[in-house]
């Protein structure tokens, strides 16, 4: 029977809740395979012994893609995981965590140190939370309830992926939060986590609209919407790099907008659109009234990073550090405590976009970051030099950008359609 193959391996599936019970057989049955294959094969390296596996199984029968894809995390459960808990050994260094609150504590504390943002901040504390609750119920039944290894990650991440199945982008944020919590909190390295059996995401193009598609989204929004649509779209702006626009980042004299520590804490310039720059005046002018207001009612404080915040004590109130595009009300900052005039919302933001493009009737799942995409593909369409947008969008590689040659690609040299041809006769 299907349920007596190996069944150490099942019974470690099971106890490491790695893979769903009703599963666990198919599992230890491709495995047997796999173990039969590399019997019958032994010339073949360890090191591509999966990809020769997998690489023959259509060629005996029709194999789904699913299938094939649950035979590759069958057997890489196999080998880095079960084969490795067999033959624990002393270089995967455990660490002895007595109190999990204290641990967060200082690993908020070392986030807010690094100048992360808080929106990093929680979301590295939730999946921390998730770890201690995932080993919490690992080692329910174990002596060393309180020990803490690298090989626990790869579990924790292997059963996002199998069993969780979560996205690529949502197993490597884990991933790298995991790793801040050993490597700068725990002072442990997890070494090479490589192994793990990660989430996969084909290859997408990312959505972009057609310049009628962007007309028609901006006729449906005004006033300061439309203005925060006119910059994502005008400058390339990812949609925190707008939320955290400060005044003093808009250079009118110079038409462009620079962008402070963006994404991978880097800074870049991007272009000012010439047609904003009237309204961005009246805006700002309204917004420095708001400013004052706050001013004398004894608030008008904006958040520092702390480094600034220590050297220049009064930048906080300056004028030239305050947001662009500031919240509508005061509130109490979670990491000080000081009431302060906040930007605003990322919600709203997504919320006034998602809203002009249903008003628009756009049958495509539009967001904040489709007008970003819109802006580099309707540039290269225009002759922009590759690296020129590169620098604009603020891409380490090159590489990245290229994307957009894809979609220029899709809308600009499709072929005729051969029904076209069939018809028409050109």
């Amino acid at each position: 029977m299907i349920s007596e193959i190996l069944p150490e391996f099942q019974e470690f599936l099971l106890s490491h809740k790695l893979v769903s019970e009703k599963n666990i057989p198919f599992y230890a049955l491709w495995v047997s395979k796999f173990i039969s294959f590399m019997n019958g094969n032994q010339d073949i390296p360890k090191d591509s012994a999966l990809l020769a596996f997998l690489d023959q199984l259509p060629k005996k029968k029709k194999i789904e893609d699913w299938q094939l894809q649950q035979a590759e995390e069958a057997v890489k459960l196999y080998l880095e995981h079960f084969l490795k808990a067999e033959k624990h050994s002393d270089k995967d260094r455990s660490i002895h965590i007595t109190d999990i609150a204290q641990t967060l504590d200082e690993m908020r504390r070392l986030i807010r140190l690094k100048h992360y943002s808080y929106s990093t901040e929680n979301t590295y504390i939730d999946w921390a939370k998730r770890f201690f609750d995932f080993c919490a119920v690992l080692k329910v039944n174990s002596t060393d309830q309180l020990n803490y290894q690298a090989s626990d990650i790869r579990e924790f991440l292997s059963y996002l992926a199998v069993k969780k199945r979560v996205s690529a982008s949502t197993q490597n944020q884990a991933f790298h939060a995991l790793l801040f919590l050993f490597r700068q909190v725990l002072d442990v390295d997890p070494g090479d986590l490589s192994k793990t059996v990660r989430a996969k995401r084909g290859a997408k193009l990312p959505v972009v609209l057609t310049v009628e598609e962007i007309q028609k989204v901006f006729a449906n929004m005004e006033g300061k919407n439309l203005l925060i649509g006119h910059l994502l779209y005008g400058a390339g702006l990812r949609l925190m790099e707008l939320a955290r626009l400060r005044v003093q980042d808009i250079d009118f004299g110079a038409g462009l907008i620079l962008v402070r520590s963006g994404k991978g804490d880097q800074d870049r310039s991007t272009i000012l659109p010439e047609l904003i720059r009237e309204k961005l005046h009246e805006h700002l002018d309204k917004v420095k009234k708001i400013h004052e207001k706050d001013i004398v009612a004894g608030f008008g404080e904006v958040y520092l990073p702390e480094a600034l915040a220590r050297k220049y004590v009064n930048a906080a109130k300056e004028w030239r550090w305050q947001y662009v595009f500031p919240s509508s009300a005061l509130s109490v900052d979670p990491r000080s405590g000081k009431v302060r005039r906040h930007h605003i919302s990322e919600k709203s933001i997504q919320l006034a976009v998602a809203n002009a493009v249903k008003k628009a009737s756009i049958a495509k799942h539009a967001t904040v970051h489709t007008l970003r995409h819109s802006f580099a593909t309707h540039l290269l369409m225009n002759g922009v030099n590759i690296r020129e947008i590169q620098e604009l969008l603020g891409h380490k590689n090159v590489e990245t950008t290229m994307i957009y040659t894809h979609v220029i690609r899709n809308l600009v040299n499709a072929p005729q359609s051969p029904l076209d041809i069939l018809y028409t006769g050109k």
